[in-house]
């Protein structure tokens, strides 16, 4: 099918895992793993931005060096993936040499360009946010302390890029690009944006005032602006000036924040790369906020989710489930242990679990375990095969349009179908009746609830991939793939011995 390339916003050494940074990952990883599934050739960046006055700040209050701060939060991220299962094929720190070497060289570049100049700059600085702030980031006359924390002005002479020129080149961008920034409606806010005046980026500060940064290639006395580094690592990690780097670039999705995506990632970001002649990343996906009680998790605030915590107490299949159901994708959504208990319990355990350790107990009580060859169909089961149908190219569509949570309403409710199926066939009364005819239709019953089950499993292995191996293990299918495994086939498990007597998938929470 191709190549795709997908990148997610890299977390900032300063701070430690919570769920918006679970949720980004589990997102990035269930959109790569529908591509691997469809035969994309896939390859998924994440990391870690590690420069800046804050880590270096954060760095001398306890005593450490800047490295050893991001050496242990780096381990911190990088279990938070192993233990969400989240299978990136590369972790960049923007510390190592590939990336600070190529920083070096687009420095360079624009600045030889004319694209980088010298100049003296009187302005308010928020280090919270470690950038210049302009009249536009103002709320009723002050620039909100919730958002910026302390503001102080600053007259330096810095370097900057000229960011500005380009301005209604990025406008003539989005607007002839509707697929640039999903979801549609966040392209308002980047116009919004620029439709004021915008300044030229600061791209240096000067090493008496920060020293732990990317030294430029052309004033050893300056290191680079944390943003315009960390922003090259979508391209450094794969190679920019060598000759494989069009093998992924330009980037297929850019999965952020949407707290990030004004001015940084839509703003800065398209101006480097037009200023180095690259194309655009093909959509920048600006992900919503989790929510509790209708408010933005904070620390002040003490309502912070600790993803990890869910994962280890309730599986990370679980974890993954729940924030992939209940976030629309570009929406903010609510989280409450209630309702990820309720989840839990109805849709995984109920309607999942309970369906698997139905079918196990069938199998081995009427098949003395194995699934016996196609035999009598009725109009019940033709039902469930056409709703089969259905629901197959359903999701699919909604996995291509990433709208992930209408897919799992799709397959859970393909999912009680099934359940409903055995609950009209009632196959623990069709074994005690000694009529041919009956016997035929509890071997069609084994049949049919097998596949079904074999193919709910098979199109959930990118949201819930332990738990579909698992539930494929039972028939003996030690590869998950697509393709012929999503079309119906009364004859795929015909004569299959299953694996186990029993099989608790998701025990119920009191």
């Amino acid at each position: 099918m191709g190549n795709f390339y997908l990148t997610t916003a890299i977390d900032y050494a300063n701070g430690h895992p919570h769920i918006g940074h679970a949720y980004e990952k589990v997102l990035a990883d269930v959109i790569c793993r529908t591509k691997r599934l469809q035969d994309y050739t896939v390859h998924f960046l994440t990391g870690l931005d590690e420069h800046g006055q804050k880590v270096e700040q954060t760095a001398k209050e306890r005593n450490i060096t800047p490295q050893a701060l991001c050496d242990s939060v780096a381990k911190e991220f990088i279990d938070m993936c192993g233990s969400l299962n989240i299978s990136y094929d590369d972790y960049i720190r923007t510390t190592q040499t590939r990336h600070k070497t190529v920083v070096r060289d687009i420095l360079q570049k624009l600045f030889n360009q004319g694209d980088i100049y010298k100049a003296e700059y009187t302005g308010f600085y928020s280090m919270r946010v470690e950038r210049f702030l302009q009249e536009k980031d103002k709320v009723d006359g002050i620039w909100p302390k919730s958002e910026f924390g302390e503001v102080t002005e600053i007259t330096e002479i810095n370097y900057f890029f000229k960011l500005k020129e380009h301005k209604q080149w990025l406008i003539d961008y989005v607007t002839a690009h509707e697929d640039f920034i999903f979801p549609k409606f966040r392209a308002k806010q980047v116009l919004e944006f620029l439709k004021e005046d915008i300044n030229d980026l600061c791209i240096s500060r000067p090493k008496d005032r920060l020293s732990w940064g990317i030294e430029l290639p052309f004033d050893s006395k300056y290191v680079t602006y944390v943003w315009f580094d960390a922003l090259i690592n979508y391209i450094s990690a794969v190679g920019y000036g060598a000759d494989n780097f069009s093998k992924y670039w330009p980037v297929d999705y850019h999965v952020i924040g949407k707290d990030i995506l004004v001015p940084a990632h839509s703003i800065y970001w398209p101006i480097m790369l037009h200023a180095l002649d690259l194309p655009m990343p093909k959509t920048l996906l600006a992900h919503g906020w989790w929510l509790c009680s209708g408010e933005k998790m904070s620390k002040s605030i003490g309502n912070v989710v600790d993803p990890l915590d869910y994962a280890k107490q309730f599986g990370t299949d679980a974890f993954r489930y729940f924030v992939i159901r209940e976030m629309n994708v570009g929406q903010d959504s609510n989280f409450s242990h209630e309702l990820f208990i309720s989840r839990y319990n109805n849709d995984l355990g109920n309607d999942l679990g309970n369906l698997i350790s139905r079918c196990i107990n069938m199998l081995q009580r009427y098949g003395d375990g194995t699934i016996p060859a196609a035999s009598k169909f009725e109009t019940l089961e033709q039902e469930l095969i056409d709703l089969w149908n259905r629901t197959r190219l359903q999701v699919l569509d909604a996995y291509n349009q990433l709208q992930f949570h209408s897919a799992l309403e799709d397959i859970f409710t393909f999912i009680r179908a099934i359940n409903k199926f055995l609950e009209n066939r009632a196959p623990w009364k069709l074994a005690k009746s000694n009529d041919i005819e009956d016997r035929e239709h509890l071997h069609g019953t084994l049949i049919v609830c097998s596949e079904a089950i074999r193919l709910a499993a098979t199109i959930l292995a990118p949201i819930l991939p332990t738990t579909s191996q698992k539930i494929l293990a039972i028939f003996r299918i030690d590869r998950i793939e697509w393709g012929k495994q999503l079309e119906w086939d009364n004859r795929r498990l015909s004569g299959v011995q299953i694996t186990t007597d029993a099989m608790i998938l998701f025990p119920r929470i009191a």
